[in-house]
């Protein structure tokens, strides 16, 4: 049978994953995201490929769920533990990311299939940073759910994509002095804040 020519699609991998998730993080920290993507030995060209694959396959109109989706391409998750929020019961499924070593990737999955959130979280066991002043929130350094319990009460705000989330809080600074914040995520890690002086 001859040859259509075109080579079939290469599987897509857990780095393709990661280079997806730095992709959204270069909006606010090039620096970073060029660190880690020659740190993972690609080009801005394997980024934007993984990227393009990625966004057809979450589009494409035989989709498979976001939960299988992720299996497939993260493969079985190192955890899986029940998880309640309020009153509705969930599935946290959990995987390791090599470019993130303490974190995890999250994804909760609810009963009927949904997922309702999917994000980087500190790995159980993990040591977290120390978050007391405005000045320990530097890019990357925590995750929303610990910025949130550090600097409690926060308030959500919405996002300005899908994978983004903001918080605004209150949080001293050095001298004692307390300011508003308002902490931007992607993913779930810290991208940037703003901090009213």
């Amino acid at each position: 049978m001859p040859s259509s020519g075109k080579r079939p699609a290469s599987p897509f991998t857990p780095l393709d994953f990661q280079l997806v998730l730095l992709r959204r993080m270069a909006d606010h920290n090039p620096d970073l995201v060029e660190d880690a993507r020659h740190e993972l030995g690609v080009s801005i060209a394997d980024m934007r490929e993984a990227n393009k694959r990625w966004q057809a396959m979450v589009r494409s109109p035989r989709a498979r769920s976001a939960a299988s989706r992720y299996r497939s391409v993260l493969g079985e998750p190192e955890s899986v533990t029940s998880r309640r929020i309020g009153d509705l019961e969930c599935e946290a499924l959990h995987w390791r990311l090599p470019l993130w070593p303490d974190l995890r990737f999250e994804v909760l999955v609810a009963g009927n299939g949904a997922v309702w959130n999917e994000w980087l979280v500190r790995a159980p066991g993990a040591r977290g940073p120390a978050l007391h002043t405005v000045d320990d929130l530097t890019p990357w350094s925590c995750t929303i759910d610990e910025a949130a319990r550090a600097f409690s009460p926060a308030r959500p705000l919405q996002g300005s994509a899908p994978t983004r989330w903001g918080l605004a809080f209150t949080a001293p600074d050095t001298e004692g002095a307390r300011h508003e914040v308002v902490a931007e995520f992607t993913w779930g890690l810290l991208q940037r804040t703003q901090v009213s002086r």
